[in-house]
């Protein structure tokens, strides 16, 4: 009796086994590096996002403080510079990242591929 066929049945059956799992695999880690990517470009953006509306609400409240030292409701110079100072801090630096943002982008985009 020719027992070699059924070896070579069972070999192949298992590299197909093997191949699907692999296949499988794959397309998991595909899937999970997506997620993966879509979590860290949600996670920047929802930073980025934080980080202006700190800047705008550290300027309205610098605008606030000017506000009630023209009007005469504070005599408080002190809050107000503070107030001001904070609110060039805050502009200074998002501007900053700003500008860091579009010289990384037009790097990218002369990249030859």
């Amino acid at each position: 009796m020719d027992l070699s066929a059924i070896n070579g049945i069972g070999s192949l059956t298992a590299q197909k086994v093997y191949t699907g799992e692999i296949n499988s695999l794959t397309g998991m880690l595909a899937e999970k590096t997506q997620d993966a990517e879509g979590t860290v470009f949600q996670s920047f953006l929802d930073t980025a996002i934080d980080n202006i509306n700190a800047t705008n609400a550290a300027l309205s409240d610098a605008e606030n403080e000017e506000i009630k030292f023209a009007l005469g409701e504070t005599e408080n110079t002190h809050d107000l510079t503070i107030a001001l100072q904070k609110a060039s801090t805050a502009l200074q630096y998002t501007v900053a990242v700003r500008d860091k943002l579009l010289e990384a982008y037009k790097e990218i985009m002369n990249m030859q591929i």
